[in-house]
């Protein structure tokens, strides 16, 4: 061996070890289930420790923060399972027509900011899986402006690919913070 080292050191929160552990065979709902809450512990380990940090912004001209990904998230699985799939009026928690961006926008430290995004994001994500184990079957449908007639599996590997496009994301915004990486 050559005796190089990484960069950095690997991130290793609470949760790094046990995401991954839904099934890899059998069952398609079981496997689309895993694999989505398994995106949802990696959002959770990326904002592991933080608080005030989780308000840091990307790099100008950008929001991006990790606190905006957390409220963002609520909105998208509000959005999906309430609106959509659900047929609830349920209006976005963080967004608006007149403010399309104040899920990013509106994601600014202070007293409760956090604590409120992540309690959102925990009401939206119970409420999501509640939904998904009562559904009879993945072809339970919804509609949706953009793109109209979707089933819960759409949705379900909709918010996979959602989640892994935003872990990227924070895997960025945390390196930025305190220089953790993560896996």
């Amino acid at each position: 061996m050559s005796g190089l080292s990484r960069r950095g050191e690997f991130f290793a929160g609470d949760e790094s070890g046990s995401r991954f552990t839904g099934p890899a065979t059998g069952d398609e709902r079981l496997m689309l289930v895993g694999m989505l809450g398994a995106q949802r512990a990696t959002l959770r380990l990326k904002c592991e420790g933080l608080d005030e940090e989780l308000a840091a912004r990307s790099v100008e001209p950008s929001t991006l923060s990790l606190l905006g990904l957390v409220r963002h998230l609520a909105d998208v699985e509000r959005r999906w399972f309430r609106q959509v799939l659900a047929a609830l009026e349920a209006p976005p928690l963080f967004s608006s027509a007149a403010d399309p961006d104040g899920d990013f926008d509106g994601a600014v430290s202070g007293p409760g900011m956090a604590e409120g995004a992540w309690e959102a994001w925990r009401t939206e994500v119970e409420f999501a899986e509640r939904f998904t184990r009562r559904a009879p079957d993945l072809e339970v449908s919804g509609k949706d402006g953009w793109r109209g007639e979707v089933s819960l599996r759409w949705v379900l590997i909709h918010m996979i690919e959602e989640y892994a496009r935003h872990n990227g994301h924070a895997d960025l915004l945390r390196e930025r913070i305190d220089g953790a990486i993560g896996v």
